[in-house]
């Protein structure tokens, strides 16, 4: 089952089957599915339905389509997403979000307080 089918919040499913172009927020789907909060073993097993090569990493190519990992309805993210979300989790530049790094660290990165 994919990783953010049966939670039941209905902003999630509007994020998951809105179809305009340029309107995905990779930070604020990650929260919303709860990802953010998720140990990282269940952020990894994620990881790896998305992984579709089974490399262990995500390239350009599997990130298009990550939000079919999560609805089979989902949409598929534009090239400016896709290079978006790249470029915010692609931590090291090889042009790949690895498992063991960079995907856990875009998940699960805390909440910090604007005020201090």
């Amino acid at each position: 089952q994919p990783p953010g089918r049966g939670l039941g919040n209905t902003d999630i499913e509007v994020i998951l089957t809105n179809k305009t172009a340029d309107t995905f927020d990779h930070k604020k789907f990650f929260e919303m599915v709860g990802l953010k909060a998720k140990s990282a073993d269940d952020v990894k097993k994620a990881f790896l339905v998305l992984d579709a090569d089974n490399s262990g990493f995500i390239e350009e190519e599997e990130l298009k389509f990550v939000l079919k990992g999560f609805a089979a309805d989902g949409r598929d993210l534009t090239d400016k997403e896709t290079k978006a979300f790249l470029q915010a989790a692609d931590k090291d530049g090889d042009g790949k979000i690895g498992v063991d790094g960079e995907i856990p660290q875009i998940m699960q990165k805390k909440k910090t307080s604007l005020c201090s």
